[in-house]
């Protein structure tokens, strides 16, 4: 084996990637470049049940959205005949047969009926070492039986033989040397003649092992595969080429205890995929992560610091400086609670830090929907003053829609507190004082009317949230002379006049 550090993310293309898998994903991609190594993409999809059209080309699209580029993979290839199992088939079938050659495995002929059946009679019963004498395979059928049943037709599986009460010692970076008996395991499938395909678990070990694989960073759900990965690769003679283990901490519900679950996104309203997914048969769309307006940089930094921790307090790190940090040493082995209000935290934090220009470009598909037509610097303006009090750009007009329209209406209870008698002349006066104001900036203003103020006697903030009401339409907004240092002062005086025909005290 190659000594540079491999990897693979391998996904099933069985549905919507779901943000435990892009953890996953992410850990592994963060090994591979902390450690200049390969990160590889293999598409696992053995399983033609539940194979799902589209599935894998969004699992590509999710995981280049969020800027994990792969080294190797399915849509770039690489030095390997094909990185999708079911391309893989000819390859399996020759360490199928390997096995059985070796008695490290046998065929079994029962029906799902005949195992039925015996799990109704047998409590708790498992193919194993105390029960395969009782089954039909061919350790109880003469070889004669077992060709005849094959040229009929008869539909067959190959078990692996686990032989029982021996100690299996899985070696796992995060969680220390686990033992298990053999006992515990049944004789797995490792192939099925209905399909000519192998089970996960065969593809698995075969494909790590010719593709070099150095290290499997997966999920804790797989623990208990571990060991029978581990006897596959003994019965196989690849012990020195075996790849170290990493299970990782599962991600929990927000609430409550057990698994992270799409009910739990459903139910709380937050995505639990990366992107917008339609299910082809059902038609029904889920929530996905880029669609809800996170920034893709926010969503790694998010998942990284759940089940891993840099050492520090930081929590605000790049991609560049999780590279440098991460190891696998520090991820915990307990589950990880999944905090969807921090996920948004962490969004506001990296829309807070992008340029003005960049959220202005993601600003103005929402803008031209709803007719607005301005210019980016514009834009880019109006952002640089609201972006503080927003968590996804979609929130952007909530807190800047006066910007581009003056008010049709005003808020009834700000003109009831707010509007006083005296306000119409007061606003009037205010309409001249700005028509004279030559440098419009926002100090400038301020600096003038604040005297203008002083010098009438006027309570500085009857007269300031008269002028809001009248800007605005509502008490709202960020600092006053900064919303009309943008909106100008024509516009400025256009809506104050309006406010002094329409607003009755």
């Amino acid at each position: 084996m190659s000594q540079k550090v491999r990897v693979r993310f391998a996904p099933s293309p069985t549905g919507p990637l779901h943000i435990g898998g892009v953890r996953t994903a992410l850990y592994n991609y963060l090994f591979a470049k902390k450690n200049n190594g390969a990160f590889v993409l293999r598409i696992e999809d053995t399983d033609s049940q539940r194979f799902v059209p589209g599935a894998e080309e969004y699992i590509i699209e999710a995981l280049t959205w969020l800027g994990l580029e792969f080294d190797e993979g399915t849509h770039i290839g690489g030095p390997f005949e094909s990185y999708r199992q079911s391309d893989r088939k000819e390859i399996y079938k020759k360490y199928v047969d390997i096995l059985l050659a070796e008695g490290k495995a046998y065929i079994a002929f029962d029906t799902p009926e005949e195992l039925e059946n015996k799990r109704s009679t047998i409590s708790n019963f498992q193919y194993d070492a105390s029960t395969r004498g009782e089954m039909r395979n061919s350790l109880t059928l003469s070889k004669e039986e077992v060709q005849s049943l094959i040229d009929a037709g008869n539909q067959y599986v190959v078990r692996f033989m686990i032989e029982s009460n021996q100690e299996v010692v899985v070696n796992d970076i995060i969680r220390g040397e686990v033992k298990y008996n053999s006992s515990v395991l049944d004789d797995k499938v490792l192939y099925k003649s209905a399909d000519n395909l192998p089970t996960y678990h065969l593809a698995n070990i075969v494909d790590d092992h010719l593709m070099e694989i150095t290290h499997v960073i997966r999920g804790e759900e797989w623990l208990p595969s571990a060991p029978l990965h581990v006897l596959l690769y003994r019965a196989f003679g690849w012990e020195d080429t075996m790849p170290q283990f990493a299970h990782l901490p599962l991600l929990l519900k927000p609430e409550g205890n057990g698994k992270l679950s799409k009910r739990d996104g459903d139910r709380l309203g937050f995505p639990v995929f990366p992107l917008e997914w339609k299910d082809p048969k059902t038609g029904e769309i889920s929530s996905g992560y880029r669609e809800s307006g996170y920034l893709p940089e926010a969503v790694i930094n998010f998942l990284a610091l759940l089940g891993w921790n840099p050492g520090n307090d930081q929590e605000i790190i790049s991609k560049e400086e999780l590279i440098d940090l991460f190891s696998l040493e520090k991820c915990s082995k307990s589950g990880a609670k999944f905090d969807y209000e921090k996920g948004k935290w962490f969004n506001h934090q990296y829309l807070q830090m992008a340029p003005n220009a960049e959220l202005a470009k993601m600003f103005y598909p929402i803008l031209e929907e709803k007719g607005i037509d301005v210019s980016v610097n514009y834009i880019e303006s109006v952002v640089a003053l609201v972006k503080e009090r927003v968590n996804f750009v979609k929130e952007l007009w909530e807190q800047s829609y006066f910007f581009f329209q003056a008010p049709t209406s005003y808020d009834e209870k700000v003109v009831k507190k707010r509007w006083k008698e005296e306000s119409p002349a007061q606003m009037n006066e205010l309409a001249e004082v700005i028509q004279g104001i030559d440098d419009f900036s926002s100090h400038n203003q301020e600096t003038i009317i604040k005297e203008w103020i002083e010098a009438k006697g006027y309570h500085l903030g009857n007269i300031m949230n008269a002028f809001r009401l009248a800007i605005v339409g509502e008490s709202k907004g960020p600092h006053m002379f900064d919303i009309t240092a943008v909106i100008g002062k024509e516009e400025t005086i256009k809506r104050l006049h309006k406010a002094i025909e329409e607003i009755k005290s």
